[in-house]
């Protein structure tokens, strides 16, 4: 295991990363994540985290297939589970006949993947980031969980054959975390990487027990003989579009990095493109992962190419233009 994770591990100047593309582990919308794989696989990133969905995981395969041939790029593809309950999992919904005629409707100013309108979330396009929530004047929306049960989870590994998977946690969850390991392990399915993402933003828990937590996940793994990569979440998914929201998950860093197990050490939860700024520039991790900001920058674009029932990768020009967007995100991780 150790000999493939050396590969990852280049000197601490923030030259060649490992960077992850989060397309969202509730996000059905098919279209956009075709054409994210597209951009993001052409931009250089390492692997594209998706929901395990059948017809997901094919869109986001679409996308990667499109930038090999032009670009020559192929990153893994990785699926997202979870071992109880997460907000990863979660949707969003409300009424909006019980929206007032005069709203100035925050919501769907502050939804970064335009998922809201008159009518209401449009269920395959909200991944459950939760911004919406909190935004509302009358507090009309909740949430739902929506998530694959584990019932359905070795049916799920050997239909889609993901290279990787991410496993979600929580700090006290460790017996349903051994369930879905010993899944895995049966599963027959040979996979090229299992990361662990077990925050600490839905526990009243501390970064020395988030570091027991690991370690404990890590003895469990091991035997797996899998490289691992440990995600550190600095902040809730609601939390990483404004540029000081990198600052969590760097403290996060700082505080137990060099304490984790073995494997690679990615950041996650608030990140974003200034979060490279809070590193030192001898002390950078092995690499980063990019959610809602990634999307954010890019859904006009793919909006504006769904207008006319097209993906945006069918358009030269525009196409250009977002993956050399998705470069400058890249670029301070990606450095040659």
């Amino acid at each position: 295991m150790n000999s493939e994770i050396d590969l990852f591990k280049k000197n601490k100047k923030g030259s060649d990363k490992w960077v992850k593309l989060i397309c969202g582990a509730s996000n059905e919308d098919i279209v956009a994540i075709e054409d994210l794989s597209a951009i993001y696989s052409a931009a250089g990133v390492d692997y594209i985290d998706v929901a395990a969905d059948e017809s997901i995981v094919e869109a986001a395969r679409n996308g990667i297939k499109w930038a090999k041939k032009l670009y020559g790029a192929s990153p893994g593809l990785m699926i997202s589970i979870s071992d109880g309950k997460d907000i990863h999992f979660r949707k969003a919904k409300f009424d909006p006949l019980k929206c007032p005629s005069n709203c100035p409707r925050p919501c769907e100013r502050i939804c970064p993947t335009f998922a809201i309108d008159y009518s209401g979330v449009k269920e395959n396009k909200c991944y459950g980031c939760g911004r919406c929530i909190n935004s509302c004047p009358l507090n009309l929306i909740s949430e739902y969980e929506y998530k694959l049960s584990n019932n359905d989870l070795p049916k799920t590994l050997q239909t889609i054959k993901p290279d990787a998977v991410e496993i979600h946690t929580e700090i006290n969850r460790l017996d349903s975390f051994i369930q879905v390991a010993n899944i895995l392990k049966t599963s027959g399915i040979e996979l090229k990487k299992i990361s662990v993402s077990c925050g600490l933003n839905q526990s009243q828990k501390g970064p020395k027990d988030l570091l027991k937590a690991l370690w404990d996940r890590y003895e469990i793994l091991v035997e797996h003989n899998v490289p691992l990569i440990w995600q550190l979440d600095g902040r809730p998914m609601s939390g990483d579009l404004a540029p000081s929201t990198g600052k969590d998950t760097v403290k996060l860093w700082n505080n137990i990095g060099s304490h984790l197990p073995p494997g690679l050490i990615q950041l996650a939860g608030g990140t974003n493109g200034k979060t490279h700024e809070f590193l030192k520039i001898n002390n950078f991790p092995d690499g980063i992962a990019f959610g809602s900001s990634a999307r954010k920058i890019m859904q006009p674009l793919i909006e504006d190419a769904n207008k006319n029932n097209k993906k945006l990768y069918e358009y030269p020009e525009k196409m250009d233009l977002a993956i050399k967007k998705a470069q400058k995100l890249l670029n301070p991780w990606k450095i040659s």
